[in-house]
């Protein structure tokens, strides 16, 4: 069985974890490009990403340029003689990069390709109520996430899972189906396919842009199914959002409530619960944060909160 030279291109701890797969395949590992270190903390001390962290400690030489173009960081990429460039939750690559090793780019989505193309694919699937999503490894090409794939593998979607839930199981399901692919390449037995072929005609096909902060509010005329999604989808990071008497919280956690109506458009005893009328019914917030101040359990924000009038 032939073994890849690979080189790795990630930042965060889901990437840091396809890494730590491949470094334990029957592949080589020959270099990692990872971003620049940061100052971080209150001391603003330089912190490396976690996807550095790991290479450091497997002796992986480590590129971290400021612009992917520069020719000398391209030298000292092409000196590594990579058969195939591995990429999870990186930067979009120039054509000078995907393009150079012989076996081509490959890319680790979160997401079964064509459906939620774009930044946010595992918070959008949420927000939107999907039952299942998945993982897809496919070929970089000019288009972001357009590429041929190479293997999808799919995974339930829980009714109350949230973002982070999801994250954590899909960074073990993607490192384990990344291992796959990249064997796979080197045994020519990856039957890549167009993005169209698996996709009937005329079909939606549902894409993932990135968050900002005015796409986290929580809109209470929306049915409380669509809040409950809104808010799982978007917990831990970055967290679904509403006003109060004037200021933000955020909330990481609720549930309906079964065949709950309410007058009023927010009601709580001042000890237990913390409901919000939905078009279809009730909301109970159970996790929140007020601005400035940290996350707690609704019990404990109720023992702190006085409102002026409900």
């Amino acid at each position: 069985m032939k073994s890849l030279r690979i080189v790795f291109m990630g930042t965060p701890e889901f990437a840091a974890t396809s890494l730590d797969a491949l470094c334990q395949s029957r592949h080589e590992v020959v270099g990692v490009v990872t971003v620049a270190d940061k100052p971080a903390g209150r001391g603003l001390q330089l912190q490396s990403s976690p996807v550095k962290r790991l290479a450091l400690e497997r002796g992986i030489p480590v590129l971290q340029p400021m612009k992917l173009k520069d020719p000398l960081f391209l030298d000292e990429l092409r000196a590594l003689n990579a058969d195939l460039f591995v990429v999870v939750a990186f930067r979009m690559l120039p054509e000078a990069v995907w393009s150079m090793p012989p076996l081509g780019s490959v890319n680790l989505h979160g997401s079964l390709l064509p459906k939620y193309r774009g930044a946010a694919p595992i918070n959008r699937a949420i927000m939107n109520g999907e039952t299942e999503t998945g993982v897809t490894i496919f070929f970089l090409q000019h288009e972001i996430d357009t590429g041929r794939v190479i293997v999808r593998e799919r995974m339930p979607i829980g009714p109350d899972t949230t973002a982070g839930e999801l994250h954590d199981e899909m960074m073990h399901l993607g490192a384990r189906v990344l291992v796959e692919a990249a064997s796979a390449i080197a045994d020519n037995r990856a039957d890549a396919v167009e993005q169209a072929q698996l996709m009937p005609a005329n079909t939606d096909v549902p894409s993932a842009p990135k968050i900002f902060k005015e796409d986290c509010k929580v809109d209470w005329s929306w049915s409380v199914t669509r809040v409950h999604n809104h808010v799982r989808g978007l917990s831990p990071y970055p967290a679904a959002w509403t006003e109060l008497e004037g200021k933000s919280f955020k909330i990481f956690k609720g549930k309906p409530i079964d065949g709950k109506r309410m007058d009023k458009a927010i009601e709580t005893d001042g000890k237990t619960y913390l409901h919000f009328r939905c078009a279809d019914g009730v909301y109970s917030v159970l996790t929140i944060q007020p601005e400035g101040k940290k996350r707690m359990e609704i019990e404990e924000f109720l023992r702190g909160w006085r409102p002026n009038a409900l």
